[in-house]
């Protein structure tokens, strides 16, 4: 996935860091997909209907990998990227979703904030009665610092 992070994320952290603004993050990060681009501030084609539902994945060292890129232990790598240390899979389909083409992370079920977004290497089409998608475990790279 290449991507940016969110301008609320962005806003967040700098109020935090450097203004001492608390920041509290939310207890789970859902990831969301498009069918139309997000941005920084928003926006898109988020998949609706047809049993589709984000899929919730709480912060911890078992779903997100360290810079180091395993679970355990502090981040002290250089890559400045996590990725996902479990494997996401959504709802199967029950109705057509289209071409799936872009990712986000996002901070609640519905609505939201966004945090990270970005495009699939590859897009999908998903149509009722195809497998439920999933992401495999390492396939959703988020990287802070390039």
């Amino acid at each position: 996935m290449a991507g940016a992070m969110a301008d609320y994320l962005e806003n967040k952290l700098i109020d935090h860091i450097f203004r001492a603004t608390a920041y509290t993050a939310g207890a789970n990060i859902y990831v969301a997909l498009f069918t139309a681009a997000p941005s920084d501030t928003g926006g898109g084609t988020e998949v609706s209907g047809g049993s589709y539902a984000r899929v919730a994945l709480n912060p911890s060292t078992t779903n997100w990998t360290n810079t180091q890129n395993s679970g355990s232990g502090a981040s002290t790598g250089t890559t400045g990227q996590t990725q996902n240390n479990a494997t996401i899979t959504f709802a199967s389909p029950t109705g057509n979703w289209g071409t799936i083409t872009h990712v986000a992370l996002i901070d609640a079920s519905t609505s939201g904030n966004y945090l990270f977004w970005g495009a699939l290497t590859n897009s999908k089409t998903v149509n009722n009665g195809d497998a439920a998608p999933s992401f495999a475990t390492g396939a959703l790279v988020i990287q802070i610092d390039s």
